[in-house]
């Protein structure tokens, strides 16, 4: 790697991390790691109350940094978000978390990044440009490139409303078939939206982009 993608192999009281080398080239989704709580300050399970002695060891949650019995701390959970290398200690309340983030990087994020191709309006204008979006590698910024080229950093969005088709009031079914879009352009208070529409002529690209647009989804929340 080079330039603001290369990363370096860090050792912390947690573990071993993969952190990017210039902070400002962190993913929009990582996390920092938390202040353990220390030692002299916890002379019980924080979760079910044991004492500590000789015998019963204190282990810190690598998520939220509080302190735990063995019991209560066993699980080793793989925690992206904050880039380590191998699975990490964790309460059972965060390790639920991790495990659902997991799920996340391993398929959503990975959708993201492949891209899909939409129709994209800008603001009020009523022309559409075909345009392939994705996430980018370093899930800094979503890229739309066509005719014209956007980078939009993810940081920047304020809203994401995915549109879909098929709602019944009694249930049923529905397709993400779309999304608005809105973000503040870098440097002012202005505010743009882009709407995203998945082409009926590109039947064979409908599953994938339906995809996209729920793996975006997941982003916003």
């Amino acid at each position: 790697m080079s330039g603001g993608d290369a990363k370096k192999l860090v050792r912390s009281p947690s573990g071993l991390r993969m952190v990017p080398e210039q902070r400002a080239a962190r993913s929009p989704f990582g996390l920092d790691e938390p202040p353990w709580v220390p030692d002299k300050e916890c002379p019980r399970c924080m979760q079910c109350d044991t004492k500590f002695d000789f015998i019963t060891r204190k282990h810190h949650c690598r998520r939220c940094g509080k302190c735990f019995c063995d019991k209560c701390c066993s699980k080793k959970v793989p925690l992206p978000r904050m880039c380590f290398v191998d699975p990490v200690r964790q309460c059972a309340e965060c390790a639920l978390v991790s495990q659902k983030e997991t799920e996340f990087y391993d398929k959503q994020l990975k959708v993201l990044m492949n891209g899909a191709t939409f129709f994209v309006t800008l603001g009020t204008s009523d022309k559409s440009e075909l345009m392939v979006c994705r996430l980018s590698n370093n899930q800094r910024y979503l890229v739309l490139d066509g005719d014209s080229h956007y980078e939009i950093e993810i940081i920047q969005i304020s809203t994401v409303q995915i549109l879909t088709e098929g709602f019944t009031p009694g249930g049923g079914n529905t397709r993400a078939i779309g999304m608005i879009l809105q973000y503040k352009v870098p440097g002012s208070e202005e505010v743009t939206q882009m709407k995203f529409t998945a082409g009926e002529d590109f039947s064979c690209n409908k599953k994938l982009s339906a995809s996209w647009l729920a793996a975006m989804h997941k982003v916003s929340k």
